[in-house]
């Protein structure tokens, strides 16, 4: 007989988190529409950029756009926290051992086997793209820098190299991301355990500050992608760093003049549809930019989803698996499992469009992740749904 109690179903309550994939597909054709009637929009706004060396190196309005994605994520994190982490123990460890140690290197691994051999066919092995030169490299047009040749466009030294390249960088830059905002209705959709999911996200959101540079410098070095190694710093300050800041606080002043519950009542509920806009806007400008590729080769979203699905079935079973042997209960296997196999979308677009540009196939593959990122989860929330009692008997019979 179960004697455990009976949780309430848990359901998604936001219909932006309900229908996010919809909200994407909707963005695919608003921007490919608006980059049709208004082709010249999106290259101008990502043209009002802060210049470094004649270099574009922040877009002014994508950065405020990609602020505002980031800053709800992290004022929602009480980051003291942090220092409950020792109680969850192993749980903790193998969230970072798998977001950090793991998933980098299988991201690249599949990544490179589907675009770079198996889909290159489709891709096109002679299709290039343009991405932004890394500010302070000052190569002559002509010159050679990884996997690229410099060449003029528009006036703007650019860095031309083979698509799929392009496309791998945008995986990379996913592949370095664990999750640290959706998870937590991953979490909650499976009943997991909501404290330790909180301290798991405030750890991976710290950890992103000094391993998210190093590993995305060194894994597209490995890939023959140029290495903005300034860029890159630059984006963490911006995208990570600044909003983290923001948000702790934010969060302290708010909660101590108005209290807790008027925090989460009140400011939290106003943050959501400032989320929502951001985050749709930049995707809309992304597409308008993209849509000549993705019309003349509809199958390209395909290409770029198989290996993000495929890895992210690979992340998942690991980490439950080895949830299940390190004899954790199911509340904290399913957060541990679920923090690894979602992505934190947001900073990888915001990464990709501030060292690749907005109208990069690196771009266009970060995208694609927030385009499954819906239905892969709920799938696997269901799968830890239906598996959860064999958690609770390998406990038993271990303990």
């Amino acid at each position: 007989m179960n004697t455990q109690p009976v949780k309430s179903e848990r359901k998604m309550t936001s219909i932006f988190e309900r229908y996010l994939t919809l909200w994407v597909v909707l963005c695919i054709i608003g921007g490919i529409v608006l980059g049709k009637i208004a082709p010249g929009l999106a290259k101008t706004l990502d043209g009002m950029s802060i210049f470094v060396n004649d270099a574009p190196v922040v877009s002014i309005p994508i950065a405020i756009c990609l602020f505002f994605m980031m800053y709800p994520i992290m004022v929602k994190i009480d980051f003291a926290s942090v220092v409950k982490a020792g109680r969850s123990g192993k749980p903790v460890f193998l969230t970072l051992f798998i977001n950090w140690c793991v998933k980098p290197f299988t991201m690249y691994g599949i990544s490179t086997l589907f675009l770079g051999t198996l889909f290159l066919g489709f891709i096109g092995a002679e299709a290039t793209d343009l991405v932004k030169m890394p500010f302070g490299l000052g190569l002559p047009v002509g010159a050679s820098h990884g996997a690229g040749t410099v060449v003029l466009a528009d006036g703007i030294k650019m860095l031309e190299i083979p698509l799929w390249r392009s496309y791998l960088a945008g995986c990379i830059l996913l592949g370095i991301a664990p999750c640290t905002a959706m998870v937590l209705v991953w979490g909650f959709l499976s009943r997991g355990n909501d404290g330790l999911t909180l301290v798991m996200v405030a750890i991976n959101s710290l950890t992103m500050l000094v391993l998210y540079g190093l590993l995305g410098g060194f894994l597209l070095g490995v890939g023959k992608l140029p290495v903005p190694w300034e860029a890159l710093l630059l984006s963490i300050g911006v995208y990570v760093a600044l909003p983290l800041v923001a948000g702790f606080l934010s969060r302290k002043w708010i909660i101590a003049a108005k209290g807790e519950l008027w925090f989460r009542e009140k400011f939290l509920h106003v943050l959501t549809p400032i989320t929502i806009v951001a985050l749709l806007t930049t995707l809309v400008l992304l597409f308008s930019f993209k849509g000549e590729v993705i019309a003349s080769n509809p199958l390209t979203i395909v290409w770029i989803a198989i290996p993000l699905f495929i890895q992210t079935m690979l992340i998942f079973g690991l980490g439950y698996w080895l949830a299940h042997r390190l004899n954790f209960n199911y509340e904290d296997a399913a957060p541990a499992a679920m923090i690894g196999a979602s992505n934190h979308f947001e900073v990888a677009i915001a990464t990709a469009t501030m060292l690749f540009g907005l109208s990069s196939g690196a771009a266009l593959a970060t995208v694609v992740g927030v385009l499954i990122e819906v239905p892969i989860m709920l799938m696997l929330v269901r799968i830890c749904l239906k598996t959860q009692g064999r958690f609770s008997s390998a406990a038993r019979i271990q303990s």
